[in-house]
Parts: structure tokens; sequence; C-alpha cells
């Protein structure tokens, strides 16, 4: 029965338990929820008031951005008003102009048709009182202005022949100042050292010693030197120099380069000078077009024939009147383009003709005719063009101008040619003397080659020993000399050396 009760009181009790506990769950979630509901109203609350304070900025930004629409629009309209205004009064004055235009233009007529009566009435009488003056005179017009033109002339005879000389030595003096200015302003552009060729040669020599190897016993390496290059080496006193004379700068060229090569070996003899002799003409040969490269690539010219390059570089071995052809083709070339520039020629055409002018003068001693000539055949052989043609070959008035570049090329050729110091008739005329003596030598059959030594009071000539025995070589050393006597006119006299030797090589393999 006790633990009835107490189980019993345990389920009162727990039951009394929970409905407390019930109430004071209840009475806690209401407390709880008063907290959240203040806390959403509060923040209902702030949201509010940001709404109104955006609500309130956004119609104060509306505000005034109307306000400034309206104030643009009003500006706007001003202007449009007023573009409006100027326009119109654009317009009433266009209007006015137009008005006045067609007012002038009824006047103008209106005065046009006036003048064309005034001409026709005029050219009526002008006829009418012509009519009464041949009348009177009994000549007609033509009669009239032919008597008229004669007494005029009669009259005022002497003032128009003074004034037609005035004019004629004014217009002189003016157009010769002008072609001075234009020479002296291409002079100037293009001012060449000058420096006269010489016909000789000097070699220094490392020491005294090398002179005895030079000469050779009983002179045999000096002969053969001289006779493979056709100069005359001078071996006299003078201290470690050896002088090469000739008239020919190739061979002294060749001369000069072969012994400094036989010096630098050491091994001086006839064999080796033969050699050293080859390879002097094989490097002169590079020398040459070399100098003609160098010439086209200085004035600009390209796309010319390596051969036609070789014959101006060849020009650097030639002189005329002592003065160095290459370098003087070089000059008149820039001269004759300077003067084309100044008088609205053709520049290239010019230069080309001043470059050519004188491209004969390579091979004229192997070519029959003037260098003119000889320069024309070579052009046409290598595809030059006419004008270039015709601007070179009047330069010396063989043939008439055909274009203004032909005299400008001859203008510059007398230019280079006149300079003080560029030429020397005495040397030209010593060297062609000298031409013409190994010419005469060579002009016989036989006769393989010459070489005129000594200034000319010496000529070597070798003959070919197939051809000429030795009865045959006496007699044609007297027909050399008669010759020479005949047609050549030189002080003193003149060496003639016959030279006939036969040469075997054989080889042991």
């Amino acid at each position: 029965m006790t633990q009835l009760n107490l189980l019993l009181l345990g389920i009162f009790s727990l039951s009394i338990g929970s409905i407390l506990g019930y109430y004071a769950r209840q009475s806690i979630a209401k407390r709880d929820w008063k907290t959240i509901e203040a806390r959403i109203q509060k923040r209902i609350r702030k949201a509010a008031e940001e709404r109104d304070k955006i609500l309130t900025q956004a119609k104060d930004k509306a505000s005034q951005i109307l306000g400034e629409t309206e104030k643009s629009e009003r500006d706007r309209r001003k202007t449009l008003f007023s573009t409006e205004q100027m326009l119109l009064k654009r317009e009433d004055i266009i209007n006015k102009k137009i008005s006045d235009f067609d007012t002038n233009q009824k006047e103008f007529q209106e005065k046009v048709e006036k003048l064309k009566q005034i001409k026709e009435s005029l050219k009526e009488l002008r006829g009418k009182a012509i009519e009464g003056l041949e009348k009177i005179s009994g000549l007609n017009k033509k009669e009239a202005k032919d008597e008229l033109f004669k007494n005029l002339e009669k009259e005022y005879k002497i003032d128009i022949l003074e004034r037609i000389n005035k004019l004629e030595k004014e217009g002189h003096e003016r157009f010769e100042k002008r072609a001075k200015d234009l020479l002296v302003t291409a002079i100037q552009k293009y001012a060449l050292s000058q420096a006269q060729e010489i016909t000789t040669t000097t070699v220094p020599l490392p020491n005294e010693e090398i002179k005895g190897r030079i000469i050779g016993k009983e002179g045999r390496n000096i002969r053969a030197l001289e006779g493979l290059t056709g100069v005359e080496l001078i071996v006299d006193e003078t201290p470690e120099t050896v002088v090469i004379s000739g008239f020919d700068p190739i061979r002294r060229h060749v001369a000069k380069i072969a012994l400094e090569k036989l010096i630098l070996d050491g091994r001086i003899q006839p064999a080796r000078i033969e050699e050293k002799v080859k390879e002097a003409r094989a490097e002169i040969a590079s020398q040459v077009q070399k100098a003609g490269e160098t010439a086209t690539y200085e004035l600009g010219i390209i796309g010319l024939d390596p051969k036609l390059v070789q014959l101006i570089g060849r020009l650097k071995f030639r002189t005329s009147y002592a003065q160095n052809v290459l370098l003087h083709s070089i000059e008149v070339a820039y001269l004759a383009s300077f003067l084309a520039e100044e008088i609205g020629a053709n520049p290239l055409v010019a230069k080309m003709g001043g470059l050519f002018h004188d491209i004969g003068k390579a091979v004229d001693h192997q070519i029959e005719g003037s260098h003119v000539n000889i320069g024309i055949k070579i052009l046409e052989k290598f595809g030059i063009e006419k004008e270039v043609i015709d601007a070179m070959k009047s330069h010396h008035e063989e043939y008439p101008y055909e274009s203004i570049e032909a005299i400008i090329v001859q203008v510059a050729d007398q230019i280079s040619g006149a300079r003080p110091g560029a030429r020397k008739d005495t040397l030209e005329n010593y060297i062609k003397r000298l031409s013409d003596l190994e010419g005469i030598a060579t002009s016989f059959p036989g006769v393989e080659k010459a070489w005129a030594l000594q200034a000319g009071r010496e000529i070597r000539v070798f003959v070919r020993p197939q051809l000429i025995d030795d009865t045959e070589a006496k007699k044609l050393a007297r027909e050399i000399a008669k010759k020479i006597q005949e047609e050549l006119r030189y002080p003193g006299e003149i060496k003639v050396t016959l030279i006939r030797e036969t040469k075997i090589i054989d080889y042991a393999k």
C-alpha cells in the first residue's frame, strides 16, 4: 500500500512538474518573442528612415536635373532663334544682291548694245574717211600704209638701229653673265686637283747591293726586264733608287710591279723575270677592272657591261697632253651633270656622255680611226642608249650637235682641259713622237714588237726568228732606219737595235 501511494505521488508530481514546465517555457518564449519583435520593429523603422532619405535625395536630384534640362532647352531655343534671325538677314542680303545683279546685268547689256552701235558707226565713218583719203591722195590702203612706214623708217632709222644695238648688247651681257654664273657654279661643285703625268717612275731599293743583282751578269737581267716590259731601267749613282723610264704608263707600271716582286723574292734571273712580268700584267688587269668599277660607282652609273667597265679602267693608264684621261673623264662627267641640272637638261645623259666621251682612247692605239669614231662603235656594241652616244660624239665638233646634252659635254670637256696646269702640250707631242717611232717599226712584216727607249734616241725591234733570218734582219734594220729618217722629225740621231733570238723550252719529266 505504501508503494502504491508512492507511485501515485510520483505520477502526480510528474504531472504537476510537466504542467509547470510547460507554462514556464511559454513564459520564456513570450519574453524572447517580444525581444525579437522589438528588433524587427527597430530595423523596420531604420529602413523607413533610409527610404525617406533616399526619396528626398532622389527628388532633389530630379529637381536639379529638370532645372538644368529646362535651362539647356532655353539656351538651345535662344541659339536657334539667333541663328534663324541671322539666316533671315543673310537671305535678305542675298535677295538684294540678286536683284542688284539683275539690274546691273540689264544695264550692262544695254551698254554693250550701245557700244556695238557706236563701233558700227565708227567703222562706217573710218571707211568713209579712208575712201576720202584714197580719193584725195590717189593711194589705196596698202600703198598708204607702205608709204607711212617708209617715211617713218627714214625718219627714225638711226634711232631704231641704236635701240636694236642697245637691246642686243644688253641681252648679250645678260646671257653672258648667266652663262658665267652657271659655269662657276658647276666648277665650284666639283673642284678636282690637277696632277700632270710624268714619263718616269722611281722604285726604292732596300740596299745598294741589289743594284748589281738587278743588272745581272753582263747586264742580262736588266736587258731581259727591259725587253719584256718595253721600258728603260736607269741604274745610276742615285742611292737606293732605280728609275723606270717610258712613255707608256702601263709598261712603266708593269715594270715597277715586276721589279718590286723580284726584289721581294730575291731570286733575280731571266726565267724568274719573265714569270714576275706575267704576274705584274695580271695584276695590272685587275687594277684596270677595279679602276673602272670605282669610277662608275663614284658617278652612280650602274648596270654597265663588265667589259665596258674594264675599258673605262684602261683610261687610268692613258694620258692626253699629260692629263690622266680617266680623271679627266670623271671630271667632265661631274661638270656636265651639274650644268645639266642648272639649265634643266637630262643630268644622267650628260653625265654618261661625259664619262664615255674619250672611251675610244682606251684602244685607239690598237684600232684605226679617231677616238670619237672608235668610242661610238664601242658604245653601240655594248648597247648604250642613242641619247648618250649623241651627247658624247660632238665634243670635238666632228659631228653636229643633236641635243643640248651634246653641247654641255663639249663645254665640260673644254673646262676640264683648260684648267690651269691640267695639260701640257710638249709632253703630248713627245709621247706622240715615240708612238709614231714604234708604229714605223711595227709596220714592217716579221716584227713582233718594238720599244722606244732613252727618250726616243733608241728603238729596240724584236722580230720573229722563224720569219726573219740573220741576213734579212740586217736589211730590215736598215729599212726601218731609212723610214724613220723619211717620216719623222727629231733632234740628233736614233739608234735602231734589232733583236732576233730563239728561245727553246723543254721539260724533264
